[in-house]
């Protein structure tokens, strides 16, 4: 599946719950759809736990 097809699919989720369920609705949908992202990187093996958790020093700058 395309990258543009799971942004038309997350849009369309996020609109439906705004428009039925209000504000709230919105946010917890557009907070469940960000963690369900980062679980997909996860098991993909694109992200590591580490790079939420590695400490950065002076001379370690990623752009």
């Amino acid at each position: 599946m395309s990258m543009a097809v799971v942004g038309l699919l997350a849009g369309m989720a996020l609109g439906f719950a705004g428009y039925f369920g209000g504000f709230g609705a919105f946010v917890l949908v557009a907070a469940l759809g960000a963690i369900g992202f980062i679980a997909g990187r996860f098991m993909d093996g694109d992200l590591e736990p580490g790079d939420f958790f590695r400490s950065r020093e002076r001379g370690d700058r990623r752009r």
